[in-house]
């Protein structure tokens, strides 16, 4: 009793506590004794708050367990490294290996049209110009390209009738047809544009084709310099060094180079906005294209993106047009996710469960690239040749793999449809960068200029051609600002705001602190307590 203050009852315990607590209204359960009315009104008035506040506390628990976010956007204002821009000439190699494959393809592309829509094109349509690649050390692979590997004729083109119940006409659609394994489960491949049919089925012959190259193609000793492709390269007013850029070979926009891949030379740090501090481009656009038929555009590709960052042209990679000069101006967003709780997002991609087919830094297309690769390799058999192989996988040929195009297909409708996994397991990256380009274009050279311009570019760079503006291309690449726009994602909900709201809901409900909880902390422990000891007294009587 020395320790505890003891009552002789409940009643006297809930009195004391109703007369002494801070909590407003309480003390009105015990001063209406006379009156029953005001007592049960006052009751009712208690349990109703004590209600509310314990349903605003089960709505507030809600909502930061959702784990919601808020878009704080702030803006910065320092100098900063100019991004990575990647070239493609649009010009892909005919390889000696397989030359004769292509040559064979360009005829049945010939043929094809001439079935569809009666066209007769000129074997030099698809053979003039082309320049054949010859790559060293193959005698190991024998006489490939004409033994191994043949031509398919299962994929013929073929115009399909359909009737457009919309507008109630007779339309036709272009495409080749595709079965499984066994010759079974077929399904046409169509396109309602004949160009994209055949361009698609060009595609399609082609990586065939090109699956019988090595792997890894060392083309170095007889890739053109690049003067060949950029007849002028400038940057911030001076010219460009030797190592200011990488080249690669890809299988459909051709020989590409990337500028400042690495972003760690102090020469591409951007100190001034404007055309003058940018990255000025004069760069041969010839339509000499080795293989036309894998792409319908003259021109050059050019990308801008970030650093050790692989470059998908093909899915944001924008043309620049021939005897066109293009001003690019360029505005960085960067984008900060949080991650954990409150988002899916990863910071290097160690963490992310599929293995990246690509040596650079992750990205959301890198992920899922490989991510369809190895599913392509698991289902299918074979690797998609436009994509890097996982260890121990061999491109797709349909001579080894007679379904693989079947197999290939259908897993990209669902790909694209969401029905596979990859979009789960690759998330977006919790910090990138984000370029937004506006652009504008002026005929280059103009008529009064084009011929100083072109005798100039032959004494320094042997240019030679005698058209007009449709083989050389000019490109300037600027920072409009320097001053980049932050969007951070941040908790809507914090510990410290979860604790301050439902602190102004305990005042708004029942006018009271901390102190307060303690209270009724205090009152449940002394009716702990008390019960237990009339429990003990019961228990004594009871034995005495």
């Amino acid at each position: 009793e020395g320790l505890i203050e003891f009552y002789d009852s409940f009643k006297d315990m809930f009195e004391f506590f109703c007369k002494n607590t801070t909590i407003h209204g309480t003390i009105r359960l015990v001063c209406s004794d006379s009156n029953r009315m005001k007592t049960a009104f006052w009751t009712l008035l208690f349990l109703a708050s004590f209600g509310m506040l314990y349903w605003q506390f089960a709505l507030m628990f809600s909502q930061y367990w959702a784990y919601p976010v808020v878009l704080t956007m702030s803006m910065h204002s320092e100098p900063k490294m100019f991004p990575a821009i990647t070239i493609c000439n649009l010009d892909p190699y005919r390889f000696e290996l397989v030359s004769e494959h292509l040559v064979q393809l360009d005829r049945m592309a010939e043929e094809s049209l001439a079935f569809l829509y009666g066209i007769n094109t000129s074997a030099s349509l698809f053979h003039m110009n082309e320049k054949n690649i010859h790559i060293k050390d193959l005698s190991n692979m024998g006489n490939l390209s004409s033994s191994s590997f043949k031509l398919s004729q299962n994929f013929s083109l073929l115009r399909m009738p359909n009737h457009n119940e919309r507008s109630g006409k007779k339309q036709s659609s272009v495409g080749f047809r595709l079965c499984n394994a066994t010759g079974g489960n077929c399904f046409y491949k169509t396109y309602s544009s004949g160009m994209d049919a055949i361009l698609e089925w060009y595609r399609f012959h082609y990586m065939n084709i090109m699956s019988q190259l090595p792997v890894i193609i060392n083309i170095s000793d007889h890739e053109e310099q690049i003067e060949d492709m950029v007849y002028s390269c400038q940057y911030d007013g001076e010219p460009c060094r030797p190592s200011d850029y990488v080249h690669f070979h890809h299988p459909v926009f051709g020989s590409c180079y990337t500028f400042n891949s690495k972003g760690t030379d102090p020469f591409w740090t951007a100190t001034k906005p404007g055309i003058p501090y940018g990255l000025s481009l004069i760069l041969r656009a010839e339509q000499k294209d080795h293989i036309p038929l894998l792409s319908t555009v003259a021109g050059v590709k050019v990308m801008i993106h970030n650093h050790n960052q692989t470059p998908f042209l093909e899915h944001e990679g924008f043309d620049i047009r021939p005897g066109i000069a293009t001003t690019i101006g360029i505005r960085q967003d960067e984008v900060n996710r949080l991650g954990g709780n409150y988002g899916k997002c990863t910071t290097s991609g160690e963490d992310v469960n599929v293995k990246l087919l690509y040596n650079n830094s992750y990205t959301l297309q890198a992920c899922l690239h490989s991510c369809f690769q190895h599913i392509m390799v698991k289902k299918c058999g074979c690797g998609y040749y436009y994509y890097p192989l996982p260890p121990g996988a061999e491109y797709c040929d349909y001579n080894k793999q007679p379904a693989w195009g079947h197999c290939f297909y259908q897993l990209y409708n669902r790909l694209r449809n969401h029905h596979l996994n990859c979009f789960d397991q690759c998330p977006k990256p919790c910090r990138e960068s984000l370029y937004k380009v506006s652009a504008g274009t002026a005929k280059w050279p103009s008529v009064k200029s084009q011929d100083w311009v072109r005798q100039a570019l032959r004494h320094q760079n042997g240019y030679n051609s005698t058209s007009h503006r449709s083989d050389i291309a000019k490109v300037t690449i600027f920072y409009q600002q320097l001053n980049y726009q932050a969007v951070n994602e941040s908790p809507l909900l914090t510990e410290n705001l979860l604790l301050s709201s439902m602190g102004s809901q305990w005042s708004l409900w029942f006018g009271s602190s901390v102190l307060s909880v303690v209270e009724m902390f205090e009152l449940l422990i002394d009716t702990l307590v008390l019960s237990l000891l009339f429990c003990y007294q019961r228990f004594r009587a009871k034995k005495t």
